[in-house]
């Protein structure tokens, strides 16, 4: 089978983050960036995948230079050649945006399976892997903690977390779009040989005149999403530290409740 990746690059989960003096974003000067952990849900599954059924994993990531950082990373882990969306002119794209620019890629591309991490650890929006699936015309499923591919490779079964814990169980025709959830599987560290190949794979890189776009359809110009500014959330106040025995501390607890918090 052949499976597409789409991956993400974002700033590391622990960095810290800091709005720029005009509130358009964050200082990006010092940040370090990682593959967005989802995503690396996805990368393995991918390659599950392929050591199962055989076939190829592609990678494909849109941003700057530095991205191919976190597409180096995946081929890596075992993925196969990768595709890197490089152009001035993507910055600042929404998402729906992003799927366009990635369905351009895409629609000429041999493959079996799409796989996406159900959202990125920066923007949070969660809805590439929807408006991807939308523009292909594929089948799609999302928050995906396991994936089993039947024998032929022209259906697949998901299952999906669903809010109270419920699980369901998704029946799909491939080509899908599947969008991975933690819990899917453990992603492998990349090994050493891993790391030494990846220097020789492939990486395409594709611009604005490649895919046949114009400024106008990509960016801040194509989104259908404004971002206005950013801020950053207040700072959480001081919590109160409650003196004495547990009885009286608990009948304290109870009066700041119902008097300051006015909660009971």
């Amino acid at each position: 089978m052949d499976v597409i990746v789409c991956l993400k690059q974002v700033p590391d989960t622990e960095t810290k983050i800091k709005i720029n003096p005009e509130g358009t974003g964050i200082v990006t000067e010092g940040i370090k960036y990682v593959m967005n952990p989802y995503d690396e849900y996805a990368v393995e599954e991918a390659l599950k995948i392929k050591e199962k059924f055989g076939g190829t994993v592609t990678i494909i990531s849109m941003g700057p230079a530095r991205v191919v950082d976190a597409i180096r990373n995946a081929l890596a882990m075992g993925a196969d050649e990768g595709v890197h969306l490089n152009d001035p002119a993507f910055e600042g794209s929404d998402s729906f945006t992003t799927a366009k620019i990635l369905s351009k890629v895409i629609k000429d591309m041999k493959y079996d399976l799409i796989l996406t991490g159900k959202q990125a650890m920066d923007f949070d929006c969660s809805q590439v892997f929807g408006c991807l699936a939308e523009l292909l015309e594929l089948p799609y499923v999302s928050v995906v903690t396991g994936l089993e591919i039947s024998a032929d490779g022209k259906t697949a079964i998901a299952k999906r977390e669903t809010e109270g814990g419920v699980e369901e169980i998704i029946q799909m025709p491939l080509p899908a779009v599947v969008a991975a959830q933690k819990g899917l599987n453990e992603p492998r560290y990349a090994s050493l040989p891993g790391i030494m190949k990846a220097k020789k794979k492939v990486i395409k890189e594709i611009n604005l005149t490649t895919l046949g776009m114009t400024a106008s359809e990509v960016g801040e110009a194509g989104s259908k999403m404004k971002t206005k500014n950013f801020q950053l959330p207040p700072e959480r106040k001081a919590g109160k530290k409650i003196e004495g025995e547990p009885p009286e501390a608990v009948k304290e607890i109870v009066r700041m409740l119902h008097d300051e918090a006015k909660l009971i």
